[in-house]
């Protein structure tokens, strides 16, 4: 009866879209009521963006492949020497910027890559700068929590100092990668190397202090627990609270392919069913959040565009070209037209809109 009553307490306030706590968040993970998920994510969904889902025009540079972290659970990273390696140099960004530049509609550009172990912090700046002056009415989105943290150790200087020259250099907001799952336990053994969960925490408050505006993530599907899964969302749900810094959330599911970890665990990608759950728990969970991105790239286009039912409002991009996911398996395209977009949503029932990083509307 306690389990019974437990169960229908949750549904109501997933239902008048209350705020959840983790005891109510893992009852309706285990009812595994679907369809009652996605009604209550669409209807906070609709809340806060009516029938709009948001795209943007932008453009993916991953820098480097050559990573000092070598987590076991990524396919992109090789150690220096691999001959798997490259790194972007100056020419090489000059070549890409002339391919997007007369691109249009353009909005965004997008910067990640690995932990190179012999850059310097000053060769991301110089990166910065180059995109900013070749296209200066253009928003970067650069580097996640992780990068930061070892732009610091690579520089003995603090995360403001960090964030304050990117911001002069011209980035304009942050990725919200590298957060895997806060749990201790499971990043000892999936990324053991890299920023612990508070380091990722104290970077986007620190960002979020400083103006600058950010994304937030999980990946799920791999070693962690479901409690563990809600407790990530809790605790970026208990900063944004505080800071209210971050934009959108987005759900990286695990692509075992090519990993050690998926080899050693012998891990399959989770299916359909367990994204779309986790999209629509996401949306109620994080009650603070405007939007919940179904990055395609990462879920499937299909299974993306489902999402839009389940809470989802924002498909990402158009991205152009992308690297990290694709190293793990992902055999999506990788980069899409704005026409193809506008088909998938409207094929939803929903009104596609362009939008810039910060969710402005254009046209």
């Amino acid at each position: 009866m306690i389990i019974k009553n437990g169960i229908n307490i949750a549904r109501e306030k997933a239902y008048l879209g209350e705020r959840l706590n983790k005891e109510d968040a893992l009852r309706l993970y285990e009812d595994n009521d679907l369809l009652y998920l996605a009604k209550c994510a669409r209807a906070m969904k609709e809340c806060k963006s009516g029938k709009k889902v948001f795209y943007i025009v932008n453009r993916h540079i991953n820098l480097t492949n050559i990573c000092s972290s070598n987590c076991p659970l990524c396919a992109f990273q090789c150690r220096a020497g691999d001959n798997r390696g490259y790194t972007l140099e100056s020419e090489d960004i000059d070549k890409i910027l002339a391919e997007v530049k007369n691109l249009k509609d353009l909005s965004e550009i997008h910067i990640v890559s690995a932990l190179h172990p012999e850059k310097p912090f000053e060769y991301y700046v110089d990166v910065i700068k180059q995109v900013k002056t070749s296209l200066p009415d253009v928003n970067i989105r650069a580097f996640t929590p992780v990068e930061i943290v070892n732009f610091s150790r690579l520089s003995s200087k603090n995360i403001k100092e960090i964030l304050e020259i990117l911001i002069t250099a011209g980035i304009n907001s942050l990725l919200g990668g590298g957060a895997e799952i806060f749990s201790d336990r499971v990043r000892k053994i999936i990324c053991p190397k890299k920023a612990n969960a508070e380091e990722w925490l104290n970077v986007m408050k620190t960002a979020h202090q400083l103006g600058i505006k950010s994304n937030a993530s999980m990946m799920y599907g791999h070693i962690e627990t479901i409690e563990e899964r809600i407790e990530h969302l809790i605790r970026l749900r208990n900063l944004q609270d505080e800071t209210g810094g971050f934009q959108a959330f987005l759900m990286f599911p695990f692509h075992p392919l090519n990993t050690e970890l998926g080899k050693e665990y012998n891990i399959k990608r989770i299916g359909a069913w367990e994204d779309l759950k986790m999209i629509a728990l996401s949306r109620l969970i994080l009650d603070n959040f405007d939007h919940i991105k179904a990055f395609w790239v990462m879920l499937t286009m299909p299974i993306a565009q489902l999402a839009l039912t389940f809470g989802a409002d924002d498909l990402d991009g158009t991205i152009g070209e992308e690297q990290i996911i694709h190293a793990a398996g992902s055999k999506e395209f990788k980069g899409i037209t704005k026409k193809y977009l506008h088909k998938i949503i409207t094929e939803s029932g929903y009104e596609p809109v362009e939008c810039d990083s910060f969710y402005n509307y254009k046209g």
